[in-house]
């Protein structure tokens, strides 16, 4: 029979599999949303005399169109490339103090330039949900992506910052 050790801080560690299954239902359930909502809005701005069913452009501008790289969106990825450079930082520094991590594995955690990169990997599928949600129409969408992902890396790195030392060390 396995013994575990009660001084180990690993919270949750079961939920692993389970917490990406929830990620990606949720992730696919906001795909097929947008994309049924924008089938609906095109069925709607088509002509019934038109072959294309290509909306108008004064119907273009009624759902609020806007450059991808305006000022708002802008400073909104900023946002997220620092929420993500903060996860960064405080990821490191509770390993530093010998905690856990539950969601990634402490190899890749412990690894400088693989967590930079999936950092940095993160900022980009922000960026490219934004952008999927902006050519769809769904502006609103594209900046609640990365004000969601904002409050997301904020609220886990004031968390991460929380965590109590272990008392088994730092990390090899």
């Amino acid at each position: 029979m396995e013994q575990k050790n009660p001084n180990a801080i690993s919270p949750l560690p079961s939920w692993r599999p389970s917490a990406q299954r929830i990620m990606l239902s949720v992730l696919l359930g906001v795909f097929l949303l947008a994309s049924s909502t924008e089938a609906q809005e095109d069925a709607q701005i088509a002509k019934p005399g038109s072959r294309t069913g290509q909306p108008s452009v004064s119907s273009q501008a009624g759902r609020g169109s806007h450059p991808f790289w305006d000022k708002d969106n802008i400073l909104l990825f900023a946002g997220v490339g620092a929420g993500r450079a903060l996860d960064y930082a405080s990821t490191r520094h509770f390993r530093e103090r010998g905690i856990n991590e539950w969601l990634l594995s402490n190899s890749i955690v412990d690894n400088k330039p693989l967590l930079a990169g999936i950092e940095a990997a993160g900022v980009a599928a922000s960026l490219g949900v934004s952008y999927l949600f902006h050519r769809t129409g769904h502006h609103k969408l594209e900046r609640w992506v990365s004000i969601a992902h904002i409050g997301v890396a904020v609220g886990a790195s004031a968390r991460n910052y929380s965590l109590k030392a272990s008392s088994a060390g730092a990390p090899q």
